[in-house]
């Protein structure tokens, strides 16, 4: 499998699993995953007060279905990607773009799938 659709497809599965987890998490715990300990024990990271900014509260229902169907369509991305199909490498790229507000880890990994979509050559 050429670098690029291994690349891109580790990058759609880490980012759709683990926003599954964390969203499935949330509703069955009731919160997110956090740190346990540190200056930000407890606290969500800085994508929660973007969303507050916004109007969105964190815990709310819609926003953690909005990380299950989010982090699902990546999990659909990443299988289809390494399948070769044409649209996978696409799909992960409206996914990118619709998940660069999940700051820090999250918006990295949307920007790196946005870099192997539309920057690297294709390798088949």
């Amino acid at each position: 499998m050429p670098w690029a659709r291994v690349l891109g497809t580790l990058l759609c599965a880490v980012q759709g699993g683990y926003m599954v987890f964390d969203g499935v998490r949330a509703f069955v715990v009731g919160s997110y995953l956090t740190p346990r300990s540190g200056t930000h024990a407890g606290e969500l990271g800085p994508w929660a007060r973007l969303v507050r900014k916004v109007g969105i509260q964190p815990e709310s229902a819609a926003m953690k279905t909005t990380f299950v169907v989010l982090g699902s369509g990546y999990l659909v991305a990443a299988v289809a990607w390494a399948l070769g199909a044409a649209w996978g490498p696409w799909l992960g790229v409206v996914l990118a773009v619709g998940t660069l507000w999940y700051l820090i880890p999250g918006t990295v990994i949307s920007v790196l799938v946005l870099l192997v979509v539309l920057v690297v050559p294709s390798d088949g």
